[in-house]
């Protein structure tokens, strides 16, 4: 698998959904460290690919997503209210549930530590609770 390397907020954002997606994503605050993307998708409405930073992910509504990867593919369900982690990672979605998607994410535009990000090996969508 090949490696995504996240040496600049910048760099990161060559794929920056807000830009691919606009129709999905809404950039609702922005400074010198975060931005804030609202997030709002109907039942069987998908994402072309897109690059997040590490990020926060809030869920305003419970959803059923498929996100896919470097030929990986994982079905994801949040109930509403929920904060995951979300490493930085390439993903295309597709809402495959009954119900909206509706999620807030703030993006950290410094790096992590490890520059380096496996396609490979990094957790594809946010994190267990």
């Amino acid at each position: 698998m090949g490696r995504l390397r996240l040496w600049t907020y910048d760099a990161a954002m060559s794929m920056d959904p807000a830009t691919s997606n606009p129709e999905l994503y809404k950039v609702i605050f922005e400074n010198e460290r975060v931005r804030v993307l609202e997030y709002l998708d109907k039942p069987g409405q998908s994402t072309t690919p897109h690059l997040h930073p590490d990020s926060a992910m809030y869920t305003l509504s419970s959803f059923k997503r498929r996100l896919i990867s470097s030929g990986r593919e994982v079905d994801v369900e949040i109930g509403a209210g929920s904060v995951r982690w979300l490493d930085a990672q390439e993903h295309a979605g597709l809402n495959i549930g009954d119900t909206e998607t509706h999620v807030i994410f703030v993006e950290l535009k410094e790096p992590s530590a490890s520059h380096d990000v496996d396609a490979g090996s990094t957790p594809l969508g946010p994190s267990s609770p």
